[in-house]
């Protein structure tokens, strides 16, 4: 296979677990391809702009799998029409043009089916450049296939040995009766063996070389389950919030609400919001290190105040929740690590998808 805007591998962990093995990366941002290339291999792994890749280095292969880079259809950004990283698609279908694989999937944000860059990839399907390609596509969720973790994404297979629909679920959230399907998975299943107090706040001083730079790395398991300092104040409103719960629960604590907050009485209901144990996470994003920014409070509190864990989520348990394996291997800061994790495709959902596929390349 090969996987275009690789980011750190999450993808490619889900394919390797069936069996697929990478014989071209290509990823723009160094730490995200150091990443990639502690894991998986150097030689193969292209760090650089993907237009700079030639056709002559593109090896024939049965499947192309990548995310072009989404920020330009995503509710977080602009949306702006015009926003290059919106254009990336099209290098995405020079290299499967070259690569001639059996078989190509796109992962994306879920606005990505309503841009137009969508309905053009779809008329490239129709009558285009990719006219040998039937395609699927739709909105799948992360936690119906097993993830710790509630993501919505957009993903596209298109296939020229046949039409292969989206993998259908295995997991649901209250499944029904003789539907086969098991409940989701809750945190509990990847962070609660976990240390609840981290040892520390700093990732070791290590260094290592990829690409003839060197970066901090590598690092794995509980190298980076690192915590923060929060402040007293922080700390005092970690503590009034349950599991499922968020900023809301401020409320009767007007001297815990920042004006911010006391101003906007509805909306970013998942602001300061606790896990819970036995549900999965909601979407892992770049910043999980602050509440602030979402629902990365630790799931342990308990009502009578006797256990209460009031942090954030460490790199480790975001990662697992991106169902990593506890020993993959980590370049870069700590905020360099925390973007490639929250940028990464679930590696249980790329496995499942990889599953799917496998047959129809027989």
């Amino acid at each position: 296979m090969i996987d275009l805007f690789a980011g750190c591998g999450g993808m490619t962990v889900g394919f390797a677990a069936e069996g697929f093995t990478s014989e071209l990366a290509v990823e723009f941002n160094l730490h995200a391809a150091a990443t990639y290339a502690a894991n998986f291999g150097e030689q193969h792994t292209f760090h650089g702009d993907i237009a700079n890749l030639r056709e002559a280095d593109i090896p024939e292969v049965d499947v192309v799998i990548g995310g072009p880079p989404c920020q330009g259809f995503s509710n977080l950004g602009s949306r702006d029409i015009k926003d290059p990283r919106n254009q990336l698609w099209r290098e995405y279908v020079r290299v499967v043009l070259a690569a001639r694989p059996k078989v190509f999937v796109i992962e994306n944000v879920d606005r990505f089916m309503s841009s137009s860059e969508f309905a053009l990839l779809v008329n490239e399907a129709d009558h285009g450049a990719l006219a040998e390609y039937e395609l699927s596509y739709g909105h799948l969720n992360a936690a119906d296939y097993g993830v710790s973790q509630r993501r919505k994404r957009t993903i596209v297979i298109g296939s020229r040995v046949g039409k292969i629909e989206l993998p259908a679920p295995t997991h649901a959230r209250v499944p029904a009766p003789g539907s086969g399907l098991k409940p989701w998975v809750g945190t509990a299943a990847k962070i609660a063996v976990l240390p609840e107090i981290p040892d520390t706040t700093e990732l070791p001083r290590t260094t290592v070389e990829f690409f003839g730079q060197t970066m901090p790395g590598p690092f794995k398991g509980l190298d980076i389950h690192v915590g923060r300092n929060p402040t007293s104040l922080s700390l005092q409103r970690y503590d009034k919030i349950p599991p499922g719960g968020g900023r809301f629960d401020l409320n009767p604590y007007p001297e815990l609400l920042p004006k911010c907050w006391r101003d906007k009485p509805t909306g970013t209901t998942d602001v300061m919001g606790r896990m819970r144990w036995d549900m999965p996470s909601h979407t892992i994003r770049t910043e999980f290190f602050k509440p602030e920014k979402g629902a990365y409070l630790h799931p342990q509190w308990d009502k009578q105040g006797k256990h209460r864990v009031n942090r954030p989520i460490t790199h480790l348990e975001a990662a697992l929740l991106q169902d990593f394996p506890e020993d993959f291997l980590w370049c870069g800061s700590k905020i360099e690590i925390a973007r490639q994790i929250g940028n990464a495709v679930p590696a249980g959902l790329a496995q499942a998808i990889a599953a799917h596929i496998k047959p129809h390349l027989a």
